[in-house]
């Protein structure tokens, strides 16, 4: 009996650890994204079971209001990776969160907008003290801050469409976001059909042409998108010829158009 209880201390000890490791507990969404998002193509692009995401509301709701209790000041207080890991994951609920309004009768994230209002504009999400939009948590809360500089992220942000990247099927935490950000990262760019080289002429992902600056701003020293997209040639297929004109940072770069069909399970 005594040897069961120093385990069951032992335990208790490492769940308490890791929770203290991270500043924010996203458990309850990491078991929505582990029951509704399935991997595909080995886990290069994701399938959304967003009927199942309905079906679970509740524990939706919850999630996100636990995410709407936490001030600024607690949130300025966290780590730069644990800050970073709540808005990638604020992000991808309250997306979750916009589709579900409108459920099933749309197709793409598109449908929510209109001709003057896009639905990442929409003002919804009660976040940090203010009410905002998906533009706001992108490009003012991680974008337009100097705190992270951080292009991964637009493997991590998922705007509910077949363009994106895949919907990682876990939460992100402090403690699994390098991790997580760059299996994410080599996921994309191994995906053929978004990223592949068609004769001499480079086609990437429209995300690189949206968000280029990102890439070019000094992170891991790159300041050519060439020069990040090098660091990856390996999970790309590309041609001898082709790995030293990226190196060169003379290789032709052009951008496919993007898929804002619904990332929805079939």
């Amino acid at each position: 009996m005594k040897n069961w209880l120093l385990i069951l201390c032992a335990l208790f000890g490492l769940q308490n650890a890791a929770q203290a490791a991270n500043q924010f507990d996203h458990s309850a969404w990491d078991t929505l994204l582990q029951q509704h998002v399935v991997l595909i193509e080995g886990g290069k692009a994701s399938q959304v079971d967003y009927q199942g995401f309905a079906d679970d509301k509740a524990s939706l709701n919850t999630y996100l209001k636990a995410l709407e209790q936490v001030s600024q000041s607690e949130f300025d207080a966290w780590p730069n990776q644990d800050q970073l890991a709540f808005l990638i994951n604020a992000y991808n609920a309250w997306t979750v969160e916009l589709i579900l309004t409108k459920w099933p009768n749309l197709k793409s994230i598109k449908d929510i907008g209109s001709f003057f209002s896009s639905p990442w504009s929409k003002e919804f999400i009660p976040l940090l003290g203010g009410k905002r939009s998906l533009d706001d948590i992108e490009h003012k809360l991680i974008r337009g801050s100097d705190r992270y500089n951080e292009p991964r992220i637009h493997f991590a942000v998922n705007c509910a469409s077949i363009g994106c990247p895949a919907l990682a099927n876990q939460a992100f935490q402090g403690d699994n976001l390098e991790a997580l950000l760059e299996s994410q990262t080599r996921l994309f760019l191994a995906d053929s059909s978004r990223n592949r080289l068609d004769g001499d002429t480079l086609e990437l992902s429209s995300i690189f042409k949206w968000y280029r600056e990102d890439f070019e701003k000094g992170w891991k020293g790159y300041e050519s998108l060439a020069a990040f997209v090098y660091d990856y040639r390996d999970v790309m297929t590309l041609t001898p010829e082709a790995e030293q004109a990226l190196a060169n940072g003379k290789i032709d770069i052009d951008f496919l158009s993007y898929d804002w069909g619904l990332n929805v399970k079939r």
